[in-house]
């Protein structure tokens, strides 16, 4: 229920259960009425032996006493496993969650595991109500004794006082908190012996609404112990605001652990008390407790009179089968798991779908190859195929011409395949870098929980950190378009330049089998045009006979075949040339994607791997959920 810290934990241990009176009391009440010590007892038996009555024998309360504890042994069903999964959960969500959040699910596993120590033949039910509302009073008439007082003088009970019918309970009452001196037994009679009640722990409160903070917090310590709570209302203040919105509608999850009493209704004349008991239900159901009507789980709600006893028997009876049945620890921490859960939801239930989808994945793929230039790359690649066969296969004299235009321009064509990138356009690079990180990481981090989602950020971001450099280098060894301006100088390429760590030329590509005939052919068309140029040039000189056709057909030969054997050249390295970029495309592809899976990809999947986890753990918690939140 309300989370307090309990401060008094484990002081005023009592000697037994019904604790020592101080300086020599004679009883717990100063006009001797009646006593829970040894004397009182020996009294009793006396004045029943007087009457020839049949004396009932009480277990022993003295500091004698056998301590009759039994550990807590919950019945079979879901909240072990329940209360095993929100511990993980929680030991798994430290790192992602702050402490604040995760506060109240700690406390309801400590509280769990101390109610779980203790005795489980006992049921701990707390009396509460507000200022006049006769809590007291129907406390006395359920303990059959005058155990707390009552009067007019407000506030009447400033400290909890506690009825045990058996022996044993003395750790719950530690754990409450409640001083040996204020720890009492029934009056011997009907309802210290009803069998239904053994194991019954009735306390009761100070008033919820004191003007004394100290009795308002002492109130919410309490409640936040107990196994249930009787709610004692008076037909004036059962719809006080303070009552329902601060404990009844918070607790609307514990209504199996809850009984609602309208009180007092021997004030009120003819019907109107199941008109007042109506009423209360309508606001009860408007509060969000659930009513058990008809056989179905729920509150209790009902109406009496403790001044006059009428409607107490009944209340009685209630309360002694939910006793009897020994699960009323076990709903009362199946209720708090549910509240720590409801609490914890908004952290832990994604809107949709989220995670890494394959099209995600392709798309940041895609957007790493076009910032690191693998589309130009394999442009490059398909160029420099096409260069490396028109230097092969070319006439000498075209070749002669190129050379003559490239020759001293150091960044020329011929050199490195391609002219270096500005410095916009490296900026441009990185800046596609990040907006790929960042695109990504919103696909995978949309409809997560704020601190899922800002943990997958953070992965992303900060395995992307150095990701534009290693991206650098693998466009560097690929030879791509910019990669020796964007690489050079970083922690990759140690201030070297592609330039100088290639050898001042990207690689060549290989050369096909039939490249050396098609050099044979363009090497015979050149001998053919000088051999027939010496022809012509001896004849005209006159050192050959003359004779121009056949020196002519020669040269012209060679000339014609030449440019056909380098056109011929050209049509057949279309296609390896074209199969040669898209290769060199792919691998620069493959190779960035890789290296962003391995920085970016493969951290965000960890982690909604962790949240998927994490979200399994929460669906055990939830999923057998007795007050169906």
């Amino acid at each position: 229920m309300t989370a307090v810290t309990d401060e008094d934990h484990g002081k005023g241990k009592s000697r037994g259960d019904s604790g020592e009176k101080p300086d020599g009391a004679k009883g717990g009440r100063e006009d001797g009425r009646w006593d829970d010590g040894l004397i009182a007892r020996r009294a009793a038996a006396a004045a029943a032996r007087d009457a020839d009555e049949p004396v009932p024998v009480l277990a022993p309360a003295d500091d004698d006493a056998e301590p009759q504890v039994e550990a807590y042994a919950p019945a079979d069903g879901p909240l072990p496993a329940r209360l095993d999964a929100l511990r993980e959960l929680v030991g798994l969500s430290r790192a992602r969650l702050d402490r604040d959040t995760l506060a109240e699910a700690g406390r309801v596993l400590d509280e769990a595991a101390a109610r779980q120590r203790l005795s489980s033949r006992h049921t701990v039910v707390a009396v509460a109500g507000a200022t006049g509302s006769g809590k007291s009073t129907l406390f006395n008439a359920l303990a059959g004794a005058p155990i707390s007082d009552t009067g007019l003088r407000r506030p009447t009970t400033s400290q909890p006082i506690a009825c045990s019918w058996t022996d044993g309970a003395a750790g719950l009452l530690d754990r409450l908190a409640v001083p040996g001196r204020l720890r009492r037994r029934p009056h011997p009679g009907p309802a210290a012996f009803d069998e239904a009640l053994q194991g019954l722990v009735l306390v009761d409160l100070p008033d919820h609404d004191s003007a004394a903070i100290e009795h308002r917090d002492q109130v919410d310590r309490v409640l936040a112990l107990v196994d249930a709570v009787i709610w004692v209302v008076d037909p004036e203040k059962y719809a006080d605001a303070a009552l329902h919105e601060r404990y009844l509608r918070p607790l609307a999850g514990h209504a199996e652990v809850t009984f609602v009493v309208l009180n007092q209704t021997d004030r009120l004349p003819g019907e109107a008390a199941d008109l007042v008991l109506d009423d209360l239900r309508r606001l009860l159901d408007e509060d969000g407790i659930a009513l058990g009507e008809h056989g179905e789980p729920g509150a209790t709600v009902m109406s009496l009179s403790a001044l006059t006893g009428d409607g107490v028997p009944e209340l009685r009876e209630m309360i002694g089968r939910f006793v009897s049945d020994r699960t009323a620890a076990t709903r009362r921490l199946s209720a708090d798991v549910d509240a720590a859960a409801a609490r914890l939801r908004k952290v832990y239930v994604a809107q949709g779908r989220p995670g890494l989808g394959e099209r995600a994945r392709e798309e940041f793929a895609d957007r790493l190859a076009e910032a690191v230039g693998a589309a130009a790359a394999g442009q490059a690649a398909e160029r420099e195929w096409r260069r490396n066969a028109s230097r092969a296969c070319g006439t000498p004299w075209l070749r002669l011409w190129r050379w003559y235009e490239n020759r001293g321009l150091p960044g020329s064509l011929d050199r490195l395949g391609q002219a270096l990138t500005p410095p916009e356009e490296e900026l441009t690079a990185r800046q596609r870098v990040e907006q790929a990180v960042r695109i990504v990481a919103d696909d995978a981090a949309d409809g997560l929980p704020g601190p899922w989602a800002q943990a997958v950020r953070e992965a992303a971001f900060t395995g992307a950190q150095g990701l534009p450099e290693a991206l650098d280098e693998l466009a560097v060894k690929a030879g791509a378009p910019g990669a020796a301006k964007r690489g050079g100088g970083t922690e990759t390429g140690k201030g070297k330049s592609a330039v100088d760590r290639l050898g001042g030329r990207p690689p060549k590509p290989p050369r096909p089998k039939w490249w050396p005939a098609a050099v044979l052919a363009q090497a015979s068309m050149t001998l053919l045009q000088i051999f027939g140029g010496l022809w012509l040039v001896g004849q005209i000189i006159g050192v050959l006979e003359p004779g121009l056709v056949t020196p002519a057909l020669i040269m012209l030969g060679g000339v014609v075949g030449g440019p056909l054997v380098e056109w011929a050249c050209a049509a057949a390295i279309r296609g390896p040339a074209r199969r040669y970029g898209q290769d060199a495309e792919r691998r620069l592809r493959e190779a960035a994607a890789g290296c962003g899976r391995a920085r970016v990809l493969d951290p965000v999947a960890a982690e909604l791997v962790r949240y998927r986890e994490v979200r399994e753990r929460y669906v055990t918690v939830t999923e057998f959920s007795t007050t169906g939140r």
